[in-house]
């Protein structure tokens, strides 16, 4: 291969949802683009082994939840058969449709794909190494984007194998239903892979080594949730460590430390790991041209996701947290239009978080908890969803929704949603805190009724203390 065949302007290296569409964007920029990752198609860990499998999953989690709950109001179905083997299909069968669909865009955008596993040779050039048998190949570059995005961490002690002890790229390939299922881990990846094991049958314990679930979220906001998993899971126990893991040949037996456990001896069927993600920051050959990492193996990169390498920038996973799908495709967007010479600052105010459990819990801006740590001036007000016409009529009252006001300028700095579809409502408080809305805002701009979108508006109407359908005005 010649050297203008083997050049491209700009080299991505992992094609996940940070990779992708900073390939895309470059490619629609008139860039000559070659794309590397593992893979044969694009998707990453989110379309392959994360978001899209484990959401595909919790759908049919929240209608087997549904069908209980129809009880209440006079409608009882069987007890459902799951056909694993059918369900594992079409989880399937939703990534391999949207791992084609990227192919067929990479081809469309023109760029160059090649699968295998990059490594930096130079200050401008790749090595990349096939794991299919082709011969290694060199790539050129003028600038580089590294989007490798991470993979689960395994803590000392535990040997996951994918049989006995999962992570959550094992539980994914759901493989079996077992009868009792340990989740070492209160964050949203336990709590989501736990929801659905539960929902499929399975007896689930958690264990959490802080005094609360999922960090991140104000406590208001996790109440309804954890309400909900005292019933959806056999025990949940706070403050709680594995001091060791046997494994033996039909179950796994455990040993359990903290201030409520009686029993510090039980026995699994099988247990999930899930107690965070590490960036995949190593055999890049980094330090080949000069890109610094933190203690932590982030990336360091400005502004503009450049590192301290010239020309090499970082995106998603590897370049700081939150490590979230969507934060990935906007950091891409901003460095490539960096590349393309554009004034631009990766300064975003509301990037949303989702934890797809249910309830769903959305937040995006400031939180409550932030806030009042940091000594912000700030108000809050609360809207119950049992003041909801439509959460009545779904049968779902536990939803919450809040805003998070700067008390002078009524300027909305936070919005906060527990319930139901509470992952689709959240965009429109990430556009009020992006474009600096104020509660007035969001009060006089009509909403759809019946509908829970109108707990935000009703929300901002309670700060004005004109809400039709719920007295207190609720500020702290």
């Amino acid at each position: 291969m010649s050297t203008d065949e083997r050049r491209s302007h700009v080299a991505v290296i992992g094609a996940g949802p940070g990779g992708y569409p900073a390939a895309f964007r470059a490619a629609q920029l008139g860039m000559r683009v070659t794309l590397v990752d593992l893979e044969d198609n694009p998707g990453g860990v989110c379309l392959y082994r994360g978001c899209i499998p484990s959401k595909t999953l919790l759908h049919v989690a929240a209608i087997l939840d549904e069908t209980q709950r129809l009880s209440d109001r006079g409608i009882r179905y069987a007890k459902p058969a799951i056909d694993l083997d059918k369900l594992r299909d079409w989880k399937t069968s939703v990534v391999r449709k949207m791992a084609g669909g990227l192919g067929s865009l990479v081809r469309a955008h023109n760029v160059r794909f090649l699968q295998g596993r990059a490594r930096f040779e130079g200050p401008k050039s790749l090595y990349v190494e096939s794991e299919n048998g082709n011969d290694p190949q060199r790539v050129d570059f003028d600038f580089a984007i590294v989007s490798t995005g991470s993979r689960p961490v395994t803590p000392a002690g535990f040997s996951v194998d994918g049989k006995h002890v999962m992570d959550s790229t094992s539980a994914l390939e759901l493989t079996d239903v077992p009868g009792s299922l340990l989740v070492v881990g209160g964050g949203y990846i336990g709590l989501e892979l736990g929801s659905v094991y539960a929902a499929l049958g399975s007896q689930v314990t958690l264990v959490e080594m802080e005094s609360h679930l999922l960090p991140g979220p104000d406590r208001d906001l996790v109440k309804p949730l954890e309400h909900q998993l005292k019933s959806t899971f056999e025990q949940i126990s706070l403050n709680t460590r594995v001091t060791e893991i046997d494994v033996q040949e039909s179950d796994v037996h455990v040993s359990l430390t903290g201030s409520r456990i009686d029993q510090t001896s039980h026995r699994f069927d099988k247990v999930l790991v899930a107690v965070g993600r590490q960036p995949n920051t190593e055999n890049l050959g980094l330090e080949t041209i000069g890109a610094e990492t933190t203690e932590r193996g982030y990336i360091r990169v400005n502004a503009q996701r450049q590192t301290t390498a010239n020309g090499v920038f970082a995106v998603g996973d590897v370049a700081s947290e939150p490590m979230l799908a969507h934060k990935a495709t906007h950091e891409a967007h901003v460095a490539v239009a960096a590349i393309a010479g554009k004034p631009v600052t990766y300064d975003p105010q509301a990037i949303p978080s989702v934890i797809f459990t249910d309830p769903e819990i959305a937040w995006c801006g400031l939180t409550e908890s932030v806030a009042r740590d940091s000594n912000i001036p700030h108000q809050v007000i609360r809207f119950p969803w049992t003041a909801s016409g439509r959460a009545a009529t779904l049968g779902r009252p536990d939803g919450l929704t809040k805003l998070i006001l700067e008390p002078t300028t009524e300027r909305i700095l936070g919005v906060g949603i527990t319930g139901v579809g509470a992952g689709e409502l959240i965009a429109e408080g990430v556009l009020a805190v992006e474009m600096g809305a104020r509660a007035d805002d969001l009060r006089l701009s009509i909403h759809p009724h019946p509908t829970t979108s109108e707990t935000i508006m009703e929300s901002a109407e309670l700060f004005f203390g004109t809400s039709p359908h719920y007295l207190t005005r609720g500020p702290d």
